[in-house]
C-alpha cells in the first residue's frame, strides 16, 4: 500500500477500476495519501539511519594514524607527517598516492637538509613558490610541511570534527591549522584551513590545497592508469592564452584536451604543471578505469588577486626533457620507483596581506561519487553531470534521460512547469546513492501544458539539494 505514495496527484486521478459507489471516499483517501507521501517517505528512510561517524587511532602503513570515518568514507591522518591526510577511501576505493619509498618512515626537516620529502597524501602549502626572496616558498622540508602537528578531536556529534595544529615555520612566518569534518549522512568532507602570521611584520601569502592522486594502474601498479582525467571550466575571459598557462613542461603536452568550455586533462606520464584562472570554483577528478570520481570545491572571489592569476593548478609527475651539461637534450628517469605515478590537484586561495597575529582562511569541500564514463558535462550542487538531461516528447509521453553521479543519498524527482513558470506536477523517478553511477532512462506522462522539466536530488531527509539538469520541451507534439 505504501507504494502508492510514489504516485503523483495527476496519476492518482487516473487510477482505473474503482467502483462508482466507492469513488468519492477512496478519492479522498488517495488524496490524503498523496499529501502525506513525503512524510511517509521520510519515515521509511528513518528506518535505516546511518551509524554515527567515528574517530579512532589506527596503524597505517607503518605510521601511527588517526581515522575519521562514516558509512561512506574513511579519512586517515598521520599528524607526524606535516598533518597530512594520507589516505581517503570512498566505498572501499582509495584515492590518494602514498609514496612507497617513505612508508613507515619519518624524516625531520633537520634530517632532510633542505630536500623536499614527498610522503604523498593531501596537505596545504603556501604560494607563491620560488627561491628569489622571502615572499616565495622554496618547497623544502620545513616545519610547515614536515613538522609534527597536534591532533585534537573537536566534536563527535552530530559531526566528527578534528583539528590539526602545526608548529611555527620560520622561513614563511606561518603556522597552519586545519579542521576537517564529516557527518553521518553523506560522504561530503569539509576542510577549513587557517594560516596565521607568527612574525612581528606583515607577510603576504596564498593558501593552497594540494591533493596527490594515485595514478598507478589498479591491475598492474608498474603501469600507469591511461584512463584518468581531470576537468575544470575554462575562463571565457582568461588572462592566459587558450585559457591556460603551461608553467612547466611541454606546451603541446598530449594530455591537454580542452573542449566545450572545459579544460580536460587525460593523464600521460610526462612532467608538467599547468595553471588555470577558472572562476567556477570546482575541479573534477574521474578515474575511467574504476568509475570513481572526486569533486573538489572552493569559493571563487571575483576581483581578488590570485598567485600568478591561477585559481587551479594541475601538476603531473613524470619524466621531463632536460639539457645535459654539454647542452644535449635527454629525458629524465622513467623508473617508476624514482618517478612514481601521481598527479597533484591544487586549489588556490586569493593572496592575503597578514599583519602580525592575523589569520587567513580557506574553505573547501570534497564530494566523492561515481561516474559511468570518463567524461563530464558540468558539476552542480547536487552532483556530477556526465550526460546532460535530455527529453523527447511524443504523443503525450516524454522520454527523459541523463547520466549523473550524486553527492547525497535520496531520490531524483522531476518537476514540471508550464509556460508561465508555474510548477504543475512532480514525479518521483528513482532512488539514488553516491556510490552508484546513475543512468536515468524513463518514460513519463506529461500534460500538454508542460514546457519545461527540471530533475532535482531530494535527500533522505527531504531536503532539496538542487538540480542535476533542466530541459525545455519543444512546442511540437512530435519530436521524433
Amino acid at each position: 500500500m505504501l507504494a502508492l505514495q510514489s504516485l503523483t496527484r495527476n496519476q492518482l486521478n487516473h487510477i482505473p477500476y474503482v467502483k462508482a459507489p466507492m469513488t468519492e471516499s477512496i478519492a479522498k483517501w488517495l488524496t490524503a495519501l498523496a499529501i502525506i507521501g513525503p512524510p511517509l517517505l521520510a519515515q521509511q528512510n528513518s528506518l535505516h539511519r546511518p551509524a554515527p561517524c567515528t574517530i579512532r587511532s589506527v596503524e597505517f602503513e607503518g605510521w601511527h594514524g588517526e581515522e575519521v570515518a562514516n558509512e561512506w568514507v574513511r579519512l586517515t591522518f598521520v599528524p607526524q607527517l606535516g598533518g597530512r591526510l594520507m589516505q581517503f577511501a570512498f566505498d572501499g576505493h582509495n584515492y590518494l598516492f602514498v609514496n612507497p619509498a617513505y612508508k613507515g618512515k619519518y624524516i625531520s626537516p633537520d634530517e632532510a637538509g633542505g630536500r623536499w620529502i614527498n610522503y604523498g597524501g593531501d596537505k596545504i602549502w603556501p604560494l607563491p613558490e620560488g627561491n628569489g626572496d622571502e615572499q616565495h616558498w622554496n618547497g623544502a622540508s620545513t616545519a610547515l610541511d614536515d613538522g609534527e602537528y597536534k591532533f585534537t578531536v573537536v566534536s563527535q556529534s552530530p559531526r566528527c570534527i578534528v583539528r590539526l595544529e602545526g608548529p611555527p615555520d620560520k622561513p614563511t612566518g606561518l603556522a597552519y591549522t586545519r579542521e576537517i569534518s564529516i557527518g553521518s549522512d553523506s560522504p561530503e568532507v569539509l576542510f577549513h584551513a587557517i594560516a596565521k602570521n607568527i612574525t612581528g611584520h606583515s607577510i603576504t601569502w596564498s593558501v593552497q590545497s594540494v591533493s596527490q592522486y594515485d595514478l598507478a594502474d589498479a591491475q598492474d601498479p608498474k603501469r600507469y592508469n591511461h584512463d584518468f582525467w581531470a576537468f575544470t571550466p575554462l575562463n571565457p575571459n582568461s588572462a592566459y592564452l587558450n585559457g591556460y598557462h603551461v608553467y612547466d613542461g611541454l606546451a603541446t603536452d598530449p594530455s591537454f584536451k580542452p573542449r566545450g568550455g572545459l579544460f580536460r586533462l587525460n593523464w600521460k606520464y610526462l612532467e608538467n604543471e599547468v595553471w588555470l584562472d577558472s572562476t567556477a570554483g570546482w575541479i573534477a577528478i574521474v578515474d575511467g578505469a574504476t568509475h570513481y570520481a572526486m569533486i573538489e570545491k572552493t569559493k571563487y572571489f571575483s576581483g581578488a588577486s590570485y598567485p600568478g592569476k591561477a585559481t587551479v593548478i594541475f601538476y603531473k609527475n613524470g619524466p621531463s626533457l632536460r639539457l645535459s651539461d654539454d647542452g644535449m637534450p635527454h629525458m629524465t628517469s622513467s623508473n617508476v620507483e624514482e618517478t612514481p605515478y601521481y598527479m597533484e590537484a591544487e586549489l588556490n586561495s586569493p593572496m592575503a596581506v597578514l599583519a602580525p597575529g592575523e589569520t587567513d582562511t580557506m574553505d573547501s569541500q570534497w564530494f566523492p561519487t561515481r561516474a559511468s564514463l570518463a567524461s563530464i558535462s558540468t558539476v552542480t550542487d547536487a552532483g556530477l553531470v556526465i550526460k546532460p538531461l535530455a527529453a523527447i516528447k511524443a504523443s503525450g509521453r516524454t522520454e527523459i534521460s541523463g547520466s549523473f553521479g550524486v553527492f547525497f543519498a535520496g531520490e531524483l524527482r522531476a518537476f514540471m512547469y508550464d509556460v508561465e513558470g508555474t510548477e504543475k506536477n512532480e514525479i518521483r523517478l528513482q532512488a539514488v546513492r553516491p556510490q552508484d553511477p546513475i543512468d536515468v532512462h524513463q518514460t513519463i506522462s506529461v500534460g500538454p501544458e508542460i514546457v519545461r522539466i527540471s530533475v532535482h536530488l531530494i535527500d533522505t531527509d527531504g531536503l532539496d539539494r538542487g538540480a542535476l539538469g533542466e530541459v525545455s520541451l519543444a512546442t511540437s507534439e512530435e519530436q521524433r
